[in-house]
């Protein structure tokens, strides 16, 4: 995989911002798989400002939602649904029309994961996927210990990732639910291009994990590995744990401008 090092979080979202700019720029319709949480916002406020500025034009991009709580309404505030249509759909100007995500209030949760993988497959397959990391290197909802072939399903979150969500629900855990339908490590290798980014030093370890580490499910990014076209953007800060972290600042200085990431 080829490893991003950049001053911080800023740069790192202005860096993926202008590829997702590129791949629009080739293909009007490119199908975007995009995260929650806090790191990808630098990404779409850098974004929105390409298409406010017109460098850009997302009009017919599409938009595909990479996990979601189970049992949380759609309209919830913390649905992610909901999150994705106030921080990306609306902020670009991209209909609900044009976006993909499985239903979390569904009876039938195994039926819903499974429609939302066919569906993934159904729309061409998602161009570039955004990617988060968790302090245990979980990405998307797969905790530590899923399957690295497996397909969009339920998941129950560990104690740890409901501490780290609860900021999200007030500070109050209990209002955290305990389940997701996320996409699985395979449904998420399926994607053309794969972006992670992660900042901050509390990432650090499972970013050095997911690089330099072994192949194993007990840290599901680093399934990445595998992956022919995987993108991990990093701050000074979580890459303070890489031990390769100045041939990775070698190989990206020398790389050629028509390259992108």
């Amino acid at each position: 995989m080829e490893v991003v090092i950049v001053p911080d979080a800023k740069s790192g979202g202005e860096l993926i911002a202008e590829a997702m700019a590129g791949l629009l720029r080739r293909k009007p319709d490119a199908l975007l798989g995009v995260a929650t949480g806090s790191t990808p916002l630098p990404i779409y406020r850098a974004l929105v400002a390409k298409v406010r500025s017109g460098a850009v034009d997302t009009s017919r991009a599409r938009i595909a939602q990479l996990d979601e709580y189970v049992g949380l309404p759609a309209d919830h505030p913390e649905s992610y649904r909901s999150v994705l249509r106030r921080e990306v759909l609306e902020p670009l100007g991209i209909g609900m029309g044009a976006f993909l995500g499985p239903d979390g209030t569904a009876k039938d949760v195994q039926a819903a994961s499974e429609a939302y993988d066919r569906a993934l497959a159904e729309a061409g397959g998602v161009d570039l996927q955004l990617l988060g990391i968790g302090t245990d290197g979980h990405i998307g909802f797969n905790e530590p210990c899923s399957s690295l072939a497996s397909r969009t399903r339920i998941k129950t979150l560990t104690e740890q990732t409901r501490i780290d969500n609860a900021r999200f629900f007030d500070g109050d855990i209990e209002q955290v639910p305990h389940h997701v339908i996320t996409q699985g490590i395979g449904t998420i290798l399926e994607a053309r291009h794969l972006v992670l980014l992660a900042t901050g030093e509390g990432k650090a370890d499972a970013v050095a994990a997911t690089v330099e580490g072994p192949v194993a499910a007990v840290c599901p990014a680093s399934a990445l590995q595998l992956h022919p076209h995987a993108t991990v953007v990093v701050d000074e800060a979580a890459a303070s744990k890489l031990k390769l972290a100045d041939y990775f600042r070698h190989t990206y200085a020398n790389k050629p401008d028509w390259q992108g990431i």
